[in-house]
């Protein structure tokens, strides 16, 4: 089954449409021209800034600012988005991956 590559973009083009319309036509924060380079940004922005978020609520509680449920919530928040990260990272790897093995 081949697919050119005319067929691919339109065919992308609809369902970020359809998807943009189910949102109500609401543009993601940060995201002002939807390109995917803009949300692979914003998402490891978002991911960096949770994990500083646990290390600034872990020092806090250090000098005893700030509970331990709070510790916890960061912490477990932080491991989360580092999971997440990681595996994108291994679906792109992969994608990668295969893409490399297709014959030209």
């Amino acid at each position: 089954m081949t697919i050119d590559f005319n067929t691919a973009v339109s065919a992308y083009k609809e369902a970020a449409a359809s998807v943009s319309g189910a949102a109500g036509g609401v543009t993601p924060p940060g995201q002002s021209d939807g390109s995917f380079v803009n949300m692979v940004k914003d998402s490891l922005g978002s991911a960096m800034e949770i994990n500083r978020h646990a290390e600034q609520v872990t020092m806090a509680r250090i000098a005893g600012e700030a509970s331990t449920m709070d510790v916890v919530t960061a912490v477990a928040s932080a491991q989360h988005t580092l999971e997440t990260v990681v595996a994108v990272r291994d679906k792109v790897l992969q994608a990668y991956q295969e893409v490399l093995r297709m014959p030209i």
